[in-house]
C-alpha cells in the first residue's frame, strides 16, 4: 500500500481527503502545518507529498525545497488556487512533478497522484505525464473538464483500430492534432501520416493531387508526380476541411476508397493501396447532404466514427493547462523564461469568449510572451479585443471585487442559487477555493 502524506491545514477538508484516499487503497498520514510537515518530513518516508501551497507558518514552496534536499526521490504534488497557478509553474520547474487546482474533483485527485506514482517508478527523472502526449512536432495536450475527458477517451478508443474518422468541429480547435493523434495509437504510427487541405486545392487539379500523373499526361506534367494517397500508402490520410470538395471530385474520392485502387493520370496500371482514412470539417456534412452538395454515400463512408472537438468557450476548466502549455512553447521558441500569468491576465483569459479557439489563444500568449520584460504576463501585454471587447463582461457574475464586505455575502449566495448549492461549482464562479468559500459560507452563517 502506498503511503501519503497529506500537508492541508483546513481539518475537514484534508479529513474527507484522507478517508477518500484510503478508500482506493492508499496509507495517509495527515499534518496540519509547515513545522509539523518538516519534522515529519525528515524522519519518516512516503511514497508521495500531497501538499497545499499555502500553509498557515509556511508554504508548499518552501517544503518542495527541503524534500528536494533530503527525501529526493520522493514526488510532490501541490495544491493551488488559480490565482497560484504562476506560483505553481514555478515550483515545477524546481522540483514538483505536478499541480491540481482548487476546486478539484475526486477523479482529478486519482487521476494525478497515480501518474506521479507511475512516472516515479519507471523513472528517476520524472516529468509531468498528465498534460500531453508528444510526437514530434505534435503535441495532444489533455484537459480536465468534462468535454475534454470525453474527446481523450474517445481518441483512445478508436485510435488502436483502422476505422474512418470524421473529426467536426470550430476552425481553431485543433482537429489536425486529434487526427495524428489517432494515428500515434494506431498500428500505422510508423507510418505516413499525410494532410491535405482540401479547400486549398483546385478542383481542377485535385485527381492529380489525390492520385498522380506521369510525365506529359497533361499541359505542364513536366515530371511524374506522385499523389496523396500513394505518398500515404501503409499509413494515414489526413483530409482537412472534406466538404470542400466539390461533387466530382467526391466521386473519385469514393471509387478509391471502395476499390482501394487508384489511376495516375495518363497511366494505364492501377496502383493498390491501403491508408487509413481520417477527415475534418467545421461544417455541417448532414446539412450539405441534404441539399445535395455533399454525396451521401461518401459521407457514410468517411463516417464510421466521429469525434466533435469542443470550442474552448467549452473547456474553460482547462484554460490554465492549455496557458502552462503554449506559454512553456513560446517561451521555447523564442528563447524567453516567463515563468506564469498573473492574477488579473488568469480572470480575464475565464472571462473571455475565445471565438478563434486554441489557435487564437495560442498566437495571444505567444505574442504576450515576445512583449513581457518580467516574470508574470500581465494585463498590458494582451492584444485589446481581450480586455475591452463585449465577450469580457460575458463572466456570470457581477464585476464587483470579492473581497469587498459590504457585496461578498450577496455574491456567495447568488453563486450559490446560481450552481444549485454545488460548493465546487459556486467557488468556481467565485474565482475562489473551495475552502476560502467554505469558510465565508460559516462567517455570514448562510443556510444552504
Amino acid at each position: 500500500m502506498k503511503s501519503i502524506l497529506l500537508i492541508e491545514d483546513d481539518v475537514a477538508f484534508s479529513n474527507m481527503l484522507k478517508r477518500f484516499l484510503e478508500k482506493h487503497h492508499y496509507n495517509v498520514s495527515i499534518s496540519y502545518g509547515f513545522e509539523e510537515a518538516k519534522t515529519i518530513i525528515l524522519k519518516e518516508e512516503f511514497d508521495l507529498i500531497f501538499t497545499d501551497l499555502r500553509l498557515p507558518d509556511g508554504d508548499g514552496l518552501e517544503l518542495l525545497s527541503i524534500v528536494k534536499k533530503h527525501k529526493e526521490k520522493t514526488p510532490v504534488i501541490l495544491m493551488t488556487g488559480y490565482a497560484e497557478v504562476s506560483t505553481a509553474v514555478k515550483a515545477m520547474k524546481q522540483g514538483a512533478i505536478d499541480y491540481i487546482s482548487k476546486p478539484f474533483n475526486q477523479d482529478e485527485v486519482l487521476h494525478v497522484i497515480n501518474n506521479a506514482l507511475n512516472t516515479t517508478t519507471k523513472s528517476s527523472q520524472p516529468e509531468v505525464t498528465q498534460k500531453k502526449v508528444t510526437d514530434d512536432n505534435t503535441e495532444f495536450v489533455k484537459g480536465i473538464s468534462s468535454t475534454s475527458k470525453k474527446l481523450n477517451e474517445y481518441v483512445q478508443l478508436v485510435g488502436p483500430t483502422d476505422m474512418s474518422v470524421l473529426i467536426t468541429g470550430e476552425s481553431g480547435t485543433g482537429k489536425e492534432v486529434v487526427a495524428k493523434s489517432i494515428h500515434k495509437l494506431s498500428l500505422r504510427k510508423n507510418k505516413p501520416f499525410v494532410a491535405v487541405d482540401c479547400g486549398a486545392i483546385p478542383k481542377e487539379i485535385a485527381s492529380s493531387e489525390f492520385f498522380g500523373h506521369k510525365k506529359g499526361s497533361f499541359t505542364g506534367a513536366i515530371t511524374d508526380k506522385k499523389g496523396h494517397f500513394e505518398s500515404a500508402n501503409y499509413g494515414t490520410l489526413f483530409l482537412d476541411e472534406v466538404g470542400n470538395l466539390s461533387y466530382e471530385n467526391q466521386i473519385q474520392l469514393l471509387r478509391a476508397l471502395q476499390e482501394r485502387r487508384i489511376k495516375p493520370i495518363g497511366s494505364s496500371e492501377e496502383i493498390e493501396v491501403d491508408i487509413r482514412l481520417i477527415t475534418a470539417t467545421n461544417e455541417d456534412l448532414l446539412k450539405a447532404v441534404e441539399k445535395g452538395q455533399f454525396r451521401e454515400d461518401l459521407y457514410h463512408r468517411l463516417n464510421e466514427f466521429t469525434i466533435k472537438i469542443p470550442n474552448l468557450n467549452e473547456r474553460k476548466d482547462d484554460l490554465i493547462i492549455f496557458a502552462d502549455y503554449f506559454l512553456e512553447k513560446a517561451n521555447s521558441s523564442l528563447n524567453k523564461n516567463v515563468i506564469g500569468f498573473s492574477d488579473e491576465v488568469l480572470k480575464i483569459f475565464q472571462n473571455y469568449s475565445w471565438p478563434g479557439n486554441l489557435r487564437e489563444f495560442g498566437n495571444v500568449i505567444k505574442r504576450a510572451t515576445l512583449l513581457t520584460t518580467g516574470d508574470l504576463i500581465e494585463r498590458s501585454v494582451l492584444p485589446i479585443e481581450l480586455t475591452q471587447g463585449p465577450s469580457a463582461e460575458e463572466s456570470p457574475l457581477p464585476s464587483k471585487s470579492f473581497s469587498t464586505k459590504d457585496n461578498e455575502k450577496d455574491l456567495i449566495i447568488r453563486a450559490l442559487e446560481q450552481a444549485n448549492n454545488n460548493k465546487t461549482l459556486a467557488a468556481k464562479l467565485l474565482n475562489v477555493t473551495r475552502k476560502t468559500l467554505y469558510n465565508k459560507i460559516k462567517e455570514y452563517n448562510i443556510s444552504l
